[in-house]
């Protein structure tokens, strides 16, 4: 069954957050959800690669990578974890890179764009920590649903 923001709109709109911050997809999957585990980067994608091989099954990674367009946070490597450890997908509010790629993979990816150049790998930033963009709060182990009308946050989960 797939879940669509629309209807949890119309079903839990006094439960909701609404992203207002527009994304595109990159991955083949057009629509997931699951728990929120967080990572906050700028321009260093060590924990994101770190995250994506330990955050549990179904969540969802989101990135705050500062709206930085300097380089990418993600390649096609880091998309195969994704598919491999069977998460739900992943937000970046940053760029990825290696899109024709990613785009042939059954993964969920948004981004704010794309940039070819790869990312410095210091390990800098934190794990696991509210996150603040796109007008909402995302708080780690609260739910996140996502299609193509947009993402919409809620404390628990909802379907």
């Amino acid at each position: 069954m797939r879940i669509k923001t629309t209807d949890l709109c119309d079903d839990y709109s006094n439960e909701l957050s609404i992203c207002k911050q527009p994304f595109t997809f990159y991955g083949r999957k057009k629509a997931f959800a699951g728990p929120i585990s967080t990572v906050r980067v700028l321009e260093d994608n060590v924990l994101v690669k770190e995250s994506l091989e330990t955050i549990p099954e179904g969540h969802i990674l989101v990135v705050d990578g500062h709206a930085s367009r300097n380089c990418a946070l993600m390649g096609d490597r880091l998309a195969g974890i994704i598919k491999d450890r069977n998460l739900a997908g992943v937000i970046i509010y940053g760029c990825i890179r290696d899109t024709a790629n990613i785009a042939q993979m059954d993964v969920g990816v948004l981004a704010l764009g794309t940039n070819p150049i790869k990312s410095n790998k210091k390990g800098e930033g934190e794990k696991d920590i509210t996150l603040d963009f796109g007008e909402v709060s995302w708080t780690p182990g609260n739910f996140a649903y996502a299609d193509e009308d947009g993402i919409v946050l809620s404390e628990r989960k909802l379907i």
